[in-house]
């Protein structure tokens, strides 16, 4: 299929052009269109075949609803079974315009544009374009984004034609949107009206005109996978582009993103912190310009997606009240919900084996740190089903994994048995296992935790000092060592040795160290000098 891409002026709108893509949507057939939100991919609403097309074409779940478009007030009334009041006040004073209503549907709604509900998702854009071709058709248009399922929304045509091209026979070009973030959907099908995808209408908005508690959906800003979804957006993945975003809260976001960044890396930011970040930056407005926040945010997640070397992206968790709560929903969709915190304190924990880490970073905890292991993290990646053990099949034979099972023995055997090889295991292993450290030291913090122990065996030779306010190594001499390690893993002297003099020595780690214990002496010696590291961080 060829898609014919046409430009269309919205204030001085082409009827010949207009007719061609009306006659499109009464054949069943698809459109891309403008609206004042996004750019919608439209369908007769009340054609079950053309609902189905438009699943096909976005490579959309089929209970994932379709929001219908109206051109007038009367034909919300012609497919809902009731109108509530609410309804009628919400489009005296939103409509046209970027809110979405549930209400429960009649006989006439498919259930192919439903989702499979009983409810159906109805608005009127604002866009003349949209409008026109609604009026024009004679239809009601069901029109989610016209994007691939899970993508960024589109706020301009080459969005559609870059996802959409050859998959429908036509898009209407109206320039870019205006608005550029979804409608807002409140559900009025329940006792108290409830925003389940929060937009450019905010809540305090909704009450004002209802004059009535308004309330949030749970899900907008947590994961609910694994509820049937009433709104579109709500269950998967969504808003993604290529590479993986991760939400970066806190005052030092600058701080902490510098210190992971590379040329894979794209910073979404606020004008105020551009100039101070080291690597390529996709600004979105001042700290304070909350609806440019909205307006920009597909448009910078859309042209990262151009940059194939970016394969990870950070951007500063936004606010959750007022039209920042709808950029907030959007982005923690778009980041599967992986939050970092850059204002909780690190200690990067690391030494020889044997010198007693565990033992130390047990005494952290009567001061209030939490300690990630991140020996415990690396065991858990290699778990059956993890997206790790691709990786280690890929490089290292698929006989290291057999019915998504790692056979460790054999791994060990191939991965250490040269530099090259280990170098190889650590590129794959390292980022996934600081990820759910920084993932774990997130969660803590919800729980009430503001210091954390990053045990980290390898911390220095993987660059993880890089997520660490400061380091801490632990040595101990050479005997000492020798007797910890034959107790701890009953192996012999000379196994033991071996273990020792395949690591760096102790100058090695001084170099590198903020500060160091030496675990030598008595209990109470070892537990002065953790209190005396303590008093020198805090």
């Amino acid at each position: 299929m060829q898609t014919k891409v046409v430009k269309i002026d919205p204030f001085q709108i082409d009827e010949n052009e207009m007719k061609e893509a009306a006659e499109l949507i009464r054949k069943g057939e698809l459109v891309a269109f403008p609206t004042e939100t996004v750019y919608g991919l439209g369908a007769d609403a009340l054609h079950p075949e053309a609902s189905k097309k438009i699943y096909a074409a976005k490579g959309r779940p089929s209970d994932n609803p379709l929001i219908v478009h109206i051109c007038k007030f009367e034909e919300l009334v012609s497919i809902a079974k009731e109108v509530p009041a609410q309804a009628e006040k919400l489009a005296d004073a939103f409509w046209p315009g970027p809110l979405t209503m549930i209400v429960w549907k009649n006989e006439k709604v498919p259930y192919e544009t439903t989702g499979g509900m009983e409810t159906v998702a109805i608005r009127m854009p604002k866009h003349p374009v949209a409008l026109k071709l609604i009026e024009e058709s004679g239809c009601l248009i069901a029109a989610p984004s016209a994007n691939t399922s899970g993508k960024p929304s589109p706020t301009e045509a080459s969005h559609v034609k870059l996802d959409l091209d050859g998959k429908i026979p036509m898009i209407l070009d109206g320039g870019p949107v205006g608005i550029g973030i979804e409608s807002t959907i409140i559900d009025l099908t329940e006792d108290t009206p409830m925003i389940l995808r929060p937009g450019y209408i905010t809540k305090e908005m909704l009450e004002e005109v209802l004059g009535e508690e308004v309330k949030i959906d749970p899900g907008i800003i947590a994961s609910d996978s694994m509820t049937k979804p009433k709104a579109p957006g709500m269950k998967y993945k969504h808003y993604a582009p290529k590479a993986q975003v991760y939400l970066v809260r806190g005052n030092n976001f600058v701080d902490f993103v510098n210190r992971d960044i590379d040329e894979s890396t794209a910073v979404v930011c606020f004008d105020e912190d551009e100039k101070y970040i080291n690597g390529e930056t996709f600004p979105i407005g001042s700290k304070t310009d909350y609806k440019s926040h909205a307006h920009k945010i597909f448009d910078v997640l859309r042209k990262i997606d151009k940059e194939e070397k970016i394969k990870k992206v950070f951007a500063p968790l936004p606010r959750t009240d007022g039209v920042s709560l709808a950029v907030y929903n959007r982005l923690i969709r778009s980041s599967a919900f992986r939050i970092f915190n850059a204002d909780a304190y690190v200690l990067g924990l690391t030494g020889p084996t044997g010198s007693g880490k565990s033992t130390i970073a047990k005494m952290f905890a009567q001061y209030g740190f939490h300690t990630v292991d991140t020996d415990k993290i690396a065991r858990n990646i290699m778990e059956k089903g993890s997206p790790v053990l691709a990786k280690i099949k890929e490089t290292f034979g698929d006989d290291v994994v057999k019915d998504n099972v790692l056979d460790r023995k054999l791994l060990a055997k191939r991965a250490f048995a040269d530099e090259n090889s280990t170098k190889k295991l650590n590129q794959i292993t390292h980022p996934y296992i600081y990820e759910k450290a920084l993932l774990e030291i997130e969660e803590y913090s919800h729980k009430g935790y503001d210091k954390f122990i990053l045990d980290a065996p390898v911390l220095f030779e993987s660059n993880g000092e890089r997520f660490c306010n400061n380091t801490l190594v632990i040595l101990s001499d050479l005997d000492t060592r020798v007797k910890r390690i034959i107790s701890r893993d009953a192996i012999t002297t000379e196994q033991a040795m071996d273990r020792i003099n395949a690591q760096h020595s102790d100058d090695f780690y001084r170099a590198k160290a903020d500060y160091v214990i030496e675990n030598n002496g008595s209990l109470d010696e070892v537990k002065s000098q953790v209190e005396s590291v303590v008093k020198a961080i805090l």
